[in-house]
């Protein structure tokens, strides 16, 4: 397995957002219809959507969402769970697919392919994957955009949680791990276009601060 390794931004524009989500569509109509929703987003702004590989659930409404507007989708699942989160038939319809040997691999692979992080409704392997992402962020070997989609107010107790957290004084690069709450699912890619954006800016005015300080 590859050590992951902090990676700098050599591209001007999102190319792939990577979604966490359930594999069951849960208890509201509206956890579906943000995944389908989203999916079309991404789809629309030109992105490729990295996810799990589900065919089931909010998983499969954002796979939905994507193919149905004529979005390239990579799913990335282990075997092990080839048969309880997808079919396999459905799954030929994917643009790409990789099958891994175990989870950790799998979310190795899903980091490195993607140039964002979306957390939708799921439960406690949603949850697992996203925090992974911003423990990274804290650790700075990334500075991705992370996005919560705060669908029926889904991820409050979570900001909560951090904010718990942070003022008791475990957050202690609080300013590195910087997830967004939104609750529009159409806001989603606009907002992650934005950081992006911001992130450029950031790494240029770095590198010019550098180069001065060499000069």
């Amino acid at each position: 397995m590859r050590f992951i390794k902090a990676m700098n931004n050599e591209q001007d524009t999102i190319r792939s957002i990577c979604v966490y989500c359930g594999s069951r569509p849960g208890g509201a109509p509206a956890y579906m219809a943000a995944g389908k929703a989203l999916g079309t987003a991404i789809a629309n702004a030109g992105c490729r959507l990295v996810y799990g590989g589900g065919t089931k659930g909010i998983m499969g409404a954002v796979a939905e969402g994507m193919l149905e507007n004529g979005g390239h989708v990579t799913g990335i699942i282990p075997e092990f769970l080839v048969d309880m989160e997808a079919t396999r038939h459905q799954l030929e319809a994917l643009d790409e697919l990789l099958i891994t040997p175990d989870m950790h691999v799998r979310k190795h692979t899903m980091f490195e392919r993607a140039d964002a992080f979306v957390a939708l409704p799921g439960g406690i392997g949603t949850l697992e994957e996203i925090v992974e992402i911003m423990t990274w962020a804290q650790l700075g070997r990334h500075s991705k955009p992370m996005i919560f989609g705060n669908v029926d107010g889904f991820w409050n107790p979570m900001m909560q949680l951090l904010e718990h957290m942070s003022g008791e004084g475990f957050l202690h690069t609080s300013h590195q791990v910087r997830p967004r709450l939104i609750d529009d699912v159409n806001d989603i890619v606009p907002t992650i276009e934005a950081l992006w954006a911001e992130r450029d800016g950031d790494e240029e005015g770095e590198n010019t601060s550098s180069a001065g300080s060499r000069a």
